[in-house]
């Protein structure tokens, strides 16, 4: 007879097959979701850059527009996450609303899509921070150098427990939003020679053939939000959590972000902005900045710039990890990277792999690099743009198959008249996401930095369009060798509780 904890009961046969629950509640999930999002990254780097390349002046209304199709995607999204919990989040949904190959497909998009996003802030990451050793202590190293240190400390964060995680996110992330809240109010009380002007939200700014590849360009801010229903093992109550996280990261990045971009417009002038940002580029921020609030609170920022990159690293190194563990658990990557450790309760395995995989690829950027010391080509304009935006593509792919996936599931499960504006948000949401992803793959030359012709147009995006294809390759061999696990496929812990039960009504029947 089958005697024990109840934690004992739910590894039994799983062996630590489960996430440890109830390490992460609503503020830490929040935090934890939006340090993703690394907003001076965003307001520093994205901003200026979709000013100066897209000649757009109207880059406040974009994020308003972006909001509303995030949150008719949210919608669905959410409803799903009351039904589904799985740290696999977008491949198991998928899997669940459109079936196993698919899922499968999903999972190996979503590992190879995050990775990139993640690996490829080690690059910006690294620069920035051998520009602070050069400027603060006169210390000359490559960008590397730094990167390599942050992917071991990365490495052994993301191998802790969760809540230890969400603090050091938290405590970075508050920061950062307080740094930028002084900067806007700076802004708001010194604007440039139009005053507090709101033609930036006028609709005909937004005209232009550079519309749809500054879409793209912004969609990359609102990254992050999506990978609230990853910790929904983590986390005590996930029908009621990761729904309310998703919302109001939704609202927190929207409202900040296109009130963050209307400010700097206004601190040069909607008129300016676009030749300031050409000027300056990344800069633009910080020389705002200074001449307003002065050098010391400017110096502060470059600093807390760098922590919050290295944020944002942890949060998706975080994702990738449960990824991995979700795939491994269910058969599509080796057993071992699919078992939780037995002291913290964390994706160690999948942790372990992340970090292999950024040590390798930011090596071999370091190898190939043949630019002197300071200059941002192999780092900023090569691996964090390159791997950047092949990142955010994927999870444009994942978002409108996942909005699919929930009109599926709901309509399967015989929806009533009561799903029906879910759905329909569902449907508006895979529609929008759709469009955004055909202008990103028709201007991926531009949102890379690439010239025309460039072989990394197609060669990039490719890079998913194989990874989707070994997933599949993967699931076929998967039913091949062993149907009872392919048929697990999406349901993560689900199965496990359920043959842990079936083995302990066994071992008592004995």
């Amino acid at each position: 007879m089958l005697t024990g904890s109840t934690e004992e009961i739910s590894t039994y046969k799983g062996q630590h097959r489960a996430l440890r629950a109830g390490r992460i509640g609503t503020v830490g999930l929040l935090l934890s979701v939006l340090a993703a999002t690394a907003p001076l990254m965003v307001v520093a780097g994205v901003m200026p850059t979709t000013y100066a390349v897209m000649g757009i002046t109207g880059q406040p209304l974009l994020f308003v527009i972006l909001a509303v199709v995030m949150a008719l995607f949210s919608v669905g999204y959410a409803e799903m996450s009351r039904h589904v919990h799985n740290a696999g989040a977008f491949y198991a949904y998928i899997a669940r609303g459109l079936g196993g190959f698919t899922g499968a497909g999903a999972s190996y998009v979503a590992l190879a899509a995050y990775n990139a996003m993640q690996v490829g802030i080690y690059g910006i990451f690294g620069f920035e921070a051998s520009l602070l050793l050069d400027t603060y202590l006169g210390v000359q190293v490559a960008w590397w150098v730094p990167a390599l240190v942050a992917v071991a400390l990365t490495g052994v964060l993301g191998a802790l427990k969760i809540d230890l995680n969400a603090r050091v996110l938290g405590v970075l992330l508050i920061i950062e939003v307080l740094l930028i809240v002084v900067v806007d109010l700076a802004f708001a009380a010194d604007p440039g020679p139009s005053g507090l002007s709101l033609a930036a939200f006028d609709p005909a700014t937004l005209s232009g053939a550079g519309l749809g590849t500054a879409l793209c360009f912004t969609v990359a801010a609102f990254v992050g939000f999506e990978q609230a229903p990853v910790y929904a093992e983590e986390t005590s109550r996930p029908q009621t959590v990761v729904a309310r996280v998703m919302f109001l990261a939704v609202g927190c990045v929207a409202v900040f972000f296109a009130l963050t971009s209307w400010l700097m417009s206004v601190a040069t002038g909607p008129g300016k902005v676009v030749s300031a940002s050409q000027e300056h580029g990344p800069q633009l921020l910080f020389v705002l900045s200074d001449a307003r609030l002065g050098g010391t609170f400017t110096d502060a920022l470059h600093l807390f710039f760098v922590t919050g990159i290295f944020a944002s690293m942890l949060a998706f190194h975080n994702v990738v990890a449960r990824y991995a563990f979700a795939m491994g658990r269910e058969g599509l990557l080796p057993a071992r990277i699919g078992r939780a450790s037995a002291s913290t309760g964390a994706p160690a395995f999948g942790s372990l792999l992340q970090t292999v995989v950024a040590f390798l690829v930011v090596v071999g950027f370091a190898i190939t690099d043949d630019t002197p010391v300071g200059d941002p080509t192999t780092p900023v304009l090569r691996l964090f743009t390159w791997l950047g935006n092949l990142g955010a593509l994927g999870v444009i792919v994942l978002m409108a198959l996942a909005s699919v996936a929930v009109i599926a599931f709901f309509v399967r499960r015989g929806a009533g008249a009561a799903q029906g504006p879910r759905l329909l948000c569902s449907g508006l949401a895979a529609l929008g996401l759709t469009v955004i992803f055909c202008y990103a793959v028709a201007d991926f030359e531009v949102l890379i930095g690439t010239g025309d012709g460039s072989a990394l147009r197609w060669i990039l995006p490719g890079v998913l369009l194989v990874a989707g294809a070994v997933g599949v390759a993967a699931a076929l061999a998967l039913r091949a060798r062993s149907p009872e696990s392919y048929a697990r496929i999406g349901l993560g812990n689900e199965a496990f509780r359920l043959e842990n039960a079936a083995a302990k009504s066994s071992d008592q029947a004995r």
